[in-house]
This record gives structure tokens, C-alpha cells and sequence, in this order.
């Protein structure tokens, strides 16, 4: 963790393990929730917001499928770091990834994967899939 342990950075051998169970995850019918407006996006610019860079990246999809298939394409190369939640400190922790689209396009991604309710339903949380910016990292979400 960093001096703020809120952060961390995994092993290689750690991120393709998680890559892994979130193939397998997504694979075996885990659940897709997305943010698509986010309370911070009151205070940004439209276009560093999730909802409009899913829209403006796949346009005339549906933003779940999109999301399922872009998750399915994270690789270890993309891995930024490992972050707390220090507002649901008890949820499992979140990866951030970056990629680059349309030869161009940093998106910024924030997902947590997690087992719920009894019968160990897997969700896959997506905080954040939009423009990098000092806008769209957002640490306490």
C-alpha cells in the first residue's frame, strides 16, 4: 500500500490471476452494473463523464454488452493499480486499468468484481469507464 494505504500495485502474477477469474466470471453469467451518471459527474465536463464515452465509443450498442466485451479484452498491460474503497471499506477492492481507443482515447476503467447474496451471485461493478482526465480518477468512489 502506499503512505495513504488507499493504493497498491499487484504482481503480474496477481492481475493475470485476476484477469482470469473475471474471464471466468463474465464467462458463467456474472451480473454487469454500471454507473453510468455519478454524482461527481455534476462537476464535469459531459465528455470525461461514463455515460457519454460509452456512448461516443459504442454507439448503437447496448452499453452492457459493450462493457462485458471490453472487460473480456483487459490485459495485464493495462493494469494501473489496486485501490481501496475507503467509503465501503468492507467491499472488495477495485482495479483500475487503462486503454487506449480509436488510437486516441484514453479511457480510465474502475471495476470491482464480487460475490452477493447467498447463492454467491458474481457482480461486476463498473465505477468508471471514461476519457482519462484529472477529471474521471476519482479515489473515493
Amino acid at each position: 500500500m502506499t503512505n495513504d494505504r488507499i493504493s497498491r500495485i499487484e504482481s503480474e502474477t496477481e492481475v493475470k490471476a485476476y484477469l482470469q477469474n473475471l474471464k471466468y466470471a463474465l464467462d458463467h453469467g456474472a451480473k454487469i452494473e454500471f454507473q453510468a451518471r455519478r454524482l461527481v459527474d455534476a462537476q464535469r465536463e459531459e465528455k470525461y463523464t461514463n455515460q457519454y464515452t460509452v456512448h461516443a465509443l459504442f454507439p448503437n450498442e447496448n452499453p452492457l454488452e459493450a462493457l462485458k466485451r471490453e472487460l473480456l479484452t483487459l490485459s495485464v498491460e493495462d493494469y494501473m493499480q489496486t485501490v481501496k474503497d475507503i467509503r465501503f471499506p468492507r467491499k472488495s477492492e477495485m482495479r483500475e486499468f487503462g486503454k487506449v481507443y480509436n488510437g486516441s482515447e484514453d479511457v480510465y476503467i474502475k471495476i470491482r468484481v464480487e460475490l452477493l447474496g447467498m447463492y454467491g451471485e458474481v457482480t461486476t461493478f463498473v465505477m468508471s469507464f471514461c476519457r482519462k482526465s484529472i477529471y474521471c480518477r476519482d479515489v473515493s468512489l
